[in-house]
């Protein structure tokens, strides 16, 4: 083979892999579309998976784990394969109970130790200020005498285990020479327009001008604006128009439309590859609200193109009232941190804000230790976010009698008043089965991170309490099955809720688990996003100008982004960069690239770069707010009115779907609304009888509808 032959070749594999790419892009729109219709099959109360294998060409352990309310009895009964954790205690004699709420545990001597399985324990008063309910003599369940496995199908994702002896002890060490602490530095702000791309609107402090967009490439906005502001600006927000969706239907998904956006030839300007040490920089793909980065081809001039989406859903507002949010919200921010600063996204603001309200006196003076990587990694694996669930016919009627929605106003404001800090203690399963009954009540209360073997009771007649590995990526779900055992990791607070909850406790083995102090690193500048978002939220109810009163409403959702999102950036997920190379200079593509999209001059590609020396890493702090979060979505005590709120209260089968904040029900609630963090909102209700949604779509468009219903909402005195 001569030159010539091998260059020709090349080109010819190099259109091979342009048509693979594209055919498995399609490929994965067909298989995502069979799917849904599983999915939606599966709602009908006669569906068989034995039916709809054969028609969607899949196995019925396929169908079972697209679908698993299909499962056949022959299938649900059957032991799981897939075990994980230190080991697995055998199951109790049948009516064996033991004083003081706490279950003896046969050990197997080859497998290691378990720690004892758990019913009700008796709270301690001052270690949490808002318990579940729990009655004054915990009862004693007997174990099952044979608890049904949650069933993998080969497809069941393996939560990973703290290794066992030192070389699980070492990683409870923090990172060396890695600590939050309080900077040494005044932010700078940055030179910011907000842009409509639908009327070509652009508000650039009091200035007001009209461009004339055609196409609404980056190109042409980046030299439309700097056309009619010569002296440049270094942030442009797009308030509506969503440029980067224009050619949506030439691509099979949003993200490639937005990636081919970004990396649009732009003549002048290049890719910003970052300031100093940071070469990395690059666009940010995301469907709906991506970042692009760009620098002058010859000048320093950088600048960002963002959605104003980032920070709150802009509902149609002119760019005047975002630029007067805006305005409002660095003026509320400024009353509580003098050198407040609005960054490019909330997440950003929001950590800037946090380490400014690190002590630089006390035991933290010196910062707040980073975990090491591998805690971090553990914690990335195994702590998930906000609970999202749909619950689908047979477990709720198929025509349902309403639908009311409950939002959690400003939800993760309520938990943030406690956080874990100093050294993470590991806590074996013999270390906590050694314990006293006081002493294992207090460690649940605090704040850990727990690897337990579960096991739902056998008379369990409502939803969910404790996540567990689904299939996919990062996907969770719920077990309720009376008699279902699976092996999961939790948070104290949902732990504390599967045994003192208001109807039956949940058997709980403690297998392993992570342990800190209980310290308040989070509490200063929770309250001050708290008192920024009240002084916001009182302007938008008390203001007489509409355009004002929409501005601080604005405002106000943004506070409540700033302290959503900066919780998020605390977990630090491991990084992926994307990038692009000329199709002239494809050898530049690094090794360990994926290639995601194409066209006739760029190559679009993404690496993952694991886990950066971030100084403020701190997923811990994350996993334990999602878990307080999740578990008052289940039960949560209001004092001052002397109830209790959330889904567990709601009789059995009126739940309908989670949604992070929000629980859906068949059935209007009583309970409190005062307007204050972690109440629940009645925001919607649909009268019925309504068809039960059977996918997400359809909950979402039901949600919307009931919102814009005129109905009274029997909880909203004093919103």
């Amino acid at each position: 083979m001569d030159a010539k032959t091998y260059n020709a070749q090349l080109a010819e594999l190099r259109s091979l892999r342009d048509d693979i790419k594209k055919t498995q892009a399609t490929l994965v729109k067909l298989e995502t579309d069979r799917a849904r219709q599983i999915t939606a099959l599966a709602g009908y109360e006669k569906a068989k998976a034995e039916r709809i294998a054969p028609a969607a060409g899949l196995s019925l352990a396929d169908i079972v784990a697209i679908a698993p309310i299909l499962a056949p009895d022959r299938l649900t009964n059957t032991a799981s394969t897939a075990q994980t954790g230190a080991a697995v205690s055998s199951p109790q004699p049948p009516g064996e109970t033991v004083p003081s709420g706490i279950e003896h545990a046969q050990v197997q001597a080859q497998e290691g130790t378990v720690a004892p399985a758990m019913t009700r324990p008796t709270p301690e008063p001052a270690a949490e200020p808002e318990p579940p309910a729990a009655p004054s003599a915990p009862p004693t369940v007997p174990a099952p005498a044979a608890a049904a496995p949650l069933v993998a199908h080969g497809a069941q994702r393996t939560l990973p285990n703290l290794p066992a002896g030192a070389d699980g002890d070492r990683w409870f060490a923090h990172t060396a020479k890695l600590a939050s602490t309080h900077p040494n530095f005044t932010q700078q702000a940055r030179s910011t327009v907000f842009l409509d791309t639908e009327t070509g609107v652009l508000v650039h402090r009091d200035q007001t001008f009209r461009l004339d967009l055609q196409a609404a490439s980056a190109a042409e906005i980046l030299n439309t604006v700097f056309a009619v502001l010569p002296d440049g600006v270094e942030r442009i927000y797009i308030t509506a128009g969503a440029p980067w969706h224009r050619q949506a239907d030439q691509h099979p998904f949003l993200k490639d439309a937005v990636g081919a956006w970004l990396n649009a030839p732009t003549p002048g300007w290049r890719t910003d590859t970052g300031r100093g040490k940071d070469r990395m920089a690059g666009h940010f793909v995301h469907p709906r609200n991506p970042v692009g980065r760009y620098q002058r081809e010859h000048g320093e001039q950088h600048v960002e193109i963002r959605s104003a989406g980032e920070w709150f859903d802009t509902d149609g507002a002119e760019p005047a009232t975002i630029r007067d949010a805006f305005v409002l919200l660095w003026k509320a921010l400024r009353r509580h941190w003098p050198d407040a600063v609005l960054m490019g996204s909330p997440s950003q603001t929001g950590r800037d804000l946090w380490t400014r309200t690190i002590p630089a006196k006390g035991q933290y003076a010196e910062g707040y230790p980073v975990l090491s990587e591998e805690l971090r990694g553990l914690f990335h694996s195994t702590a998930g976010q906000g609970r999202t669930e749909l619950i689908t016919p047979p477990r709720v009627p198929a025509q349902l009698p309403a639908l009311v929605e409950y939002d959690r106003t400003f939800a993760y404001a309520k938990h943030t008043w406690k956080a874990g800090v100093g050294a993470p203690r590991r806590v074996t399963a013999a270390r906590f089965a050694a314990w006293s009954e006081k002493e294992q009540t207090k460690a649940l209360f605090a704040c850990g991170h727990w690897h337990v073997r579960v096991t739902v009771p056998e008379a369990w007649d409502h939803v969910g309490i404790l996540p567990a590995p689904a299939p996919g990526d990062r996907a969770w779900h719920y077990p309720a099955t009376p008699g279902t055992t699976f092996t999961t990791w939790a948070g104290g607070p949902e732990i504390h809720t599967a045994l003192s909850n208001p109807r039956s406790p949940w058997k709980i083995e403690i297998l392993d688990g992570i342990l800190f102090d209980d310290g308040k690193p989070l509490d200063d500048w929770s309250k001050k996003l708290k008192e920024a978002w009240s002084s916001l939220t009182a302007q938008a109810d008390l203001n007489g100008d509409p355009a004002q009163r929409t501005a601080a409403h604005l405002a106000a959702r943004a506070v409540r982004a700033i302290l959503l999102y900066g919780i998020g950036a605390f977990a630090q997920r491991p990084r992926t960069v994307t990038g692009t190379t000329p199709r002239t200079a494809e050898r530049d593509v690094p090794a360990d690239a994926e290639i995601i999209g194409f066209d006739d001059q760029t190559i679009t590609w993404q690496r993952p770069t694991g886990f950066t020396r971030d100084p403020n890493a701190h997923p811990e702090w994350a996993a334990h707010i999602w878990s307080s979060a999740r578990a008052a979505l289940l039960s949560q005590r209001h004092r001052d009115d002397d109830t209790y709120a959330g889904a567990l209260h709601a009789p059995p089968g009126s739940v309908v779907a989670f949604r992070t904040d929000a629980v859906y029900l068949t059935l209007p609630q009583n309970w409190p609304y005062h307007g204050q963090p972690g109440d629940y909102l009645n925001k919607g209700r649909l009268t019925g009888p309504i068809t039960a949604p059977t996918t997400e779509d359809e909950l979402l468009t039901l949600r919307d509808k009931g919102r814009t219903t005129p109905q009274p909402a029997p909880n909203n005195e004093g919103a």
